[in-house]
């Protein structure tokens, strides 16, 4: 009996002591970047990068995956909202991460690089060590520090200055927003929420390699970038390129009748028209100036929540508080009551420069703001002035 504990202990031992040795990777095994068509979730809009090692002598076809989270993990949401985003890389068969994309009907694309044994081991062997359990969890950034820059954050630290990251097409100095907003329909909640949350950061002009960011910019980068072969030369970082499903793209454009746009639009349609009753009634409609007030307010309250308290790099400095302007949310529950209305006109009369200055902003792309708001700034606009007015003639 003990002999037999014994020898299945020694079993155990030499069994993890070769799951620790290094697996060598053959002459005839391949390195490459993997990049996938859009899907129909937010977060599948901008496509998906990962990278592939396929060797046939060790019968090796494996995917390594950084666009793994879960949403029923602990504290999931508490910790998105602070900013908080633990996303994971995931190690398994290639074949199981293909059929996903096959049963979605997004295209993959497969850029095998054209390394020499000695890359290709490096790059295996970070890999394989950023997979263990205790290095494969990472703090996720939708800009900065997701599937898509992993690839080229990997790929310059294993070659160092050996790789080189250009393309003569796609030039420098665009904002992040700007490219965003190519790949995000603008008339989608989604496009909205992103750049109701992101301040000026986001509108900052950068290199090409800030780009990679997305999917399809690690892809075209990829495809003109260079590594130094063995004779010191520079070679083209790509050895070859495969279609692995040729799905037609997903239109990120699909009509939806209640669209950001068209739901301000009737949102300030009946604004204004309750307006202009008023105007011409001179009276004052309560509950819209309720609804205007509370409504700013409130967006403003989790706009400076995000800056203050969160930890997204997006947040800080974000002009959507000129607008959505936290104080109204306390105004808006003190319009009913007894109130100076020398004190409140200049108090509109601030709303009324910040919108100003929102513009001017907006003009000079200081910031670039969500299109779908411009209805909202506008009723904004005409109440503010109305309010104005109306309280310079009750003063009368």
């Amino acid at each position: 009996m003990k002999k037999n504990i014994f020898l299945s202990l020694l079993f155990i031992f030499f069994a993890i002591q070769l799951q620790k040795a290094q697996v060598n990777l053959s002459v005839y095994s391949e390195i490459s970047i993997i990049t996938a068509g859009p899907g129909d979730e937010l977060y599948e809009k901008f496509g998906h990068s990962a990278i592939r090692i396929k060797d046939p002598v060790l019968n090796l076809d494996i995917i390594y995956n950084y666009g793994i989270f879960d949403f029923n993990a602990p504290n999931f949401y508490t910790n998105f909202a602070q900013g908080k985003m633990y996303y994971l890389l995931a190690k398994y068969d290639f074949k199981y991460f293909l059929n996903t994309y096959k049963k979605e009907k997004r295209w993959v694309k497969q850029q095998v690089l054209n390394l020499n044994q000695q890359q290709k081991q490096a790059y295996f062997n970070y890999l394989e060590t950023n997979a263990l359990k205790e290095n494969a969890t990472y703090l996720y950034d939708p800009f900065f520090n997701n599937c898509a820059t992993k690839l080229r954050d990997i790929t310059k630290y294993v070659f160092k200055n050996d790789v080189q990251f250009k393309n003569k097409d796609i030039g420098d100095y665009k904002s992040l927003r700007n490219l965003m907003n190519q790949e995000l329909y603008f008339n989608s909640w989604g496009n909205l929420g992103i750049n109701l949350i992101a301040g000026i950061i986001l509108d900052e002009k950068r290199k090409s390699e800030a780009y990679m960011y997305l999917p399809d910019y690690v892809y075209s980068i990829f495809k003109n970038a260079t590594v130094k072969s063995n004779n010191d030369k520079n070679k083209q970082l790509v050895l070859r390129e495969d279609v692995l499903l040729n799905f037609k793209e997903k239109s990120n454009s699909k009509f939806n009748l209640f669209s950001p746009i068209i739901l301000f639009t009737l949102i300030a349609f009946i604004g204004v028209f309750i307006t202009y009753k008023d105007f011409k009634n001179k009276k004052r409609t309560k509950i819209v100036d309720f609804l205007v007030f509370f409504t700013t307010g409130f967006v403003g309250l989790i706009l400076v929540y995000l800056w203050v308290f969160s930890s997204h790099k997006t947040a800080p400095n974000n002009f959507n508080i000129l607008w959505a302007f936290l104080p109204n949310l306390i105004l808006a529950f003190k319009l009913s009551k007894n109130i100076s209305k020398t004190w409140f006109q200049k108090y509109i009369g601030i709303l009324l420069v910040f919108l100003l200055l929102t513009t001017v902003l907006w003009i000079f792309k200081i910031q670039v703001f969500p299109i779908a708001i411009t209805p909202l700034i506008f009723l904004f606009f005409v109440r503010y002035i109305f309010l104005y007015q109306f309280l310079l003639n009750s003063k009368k």
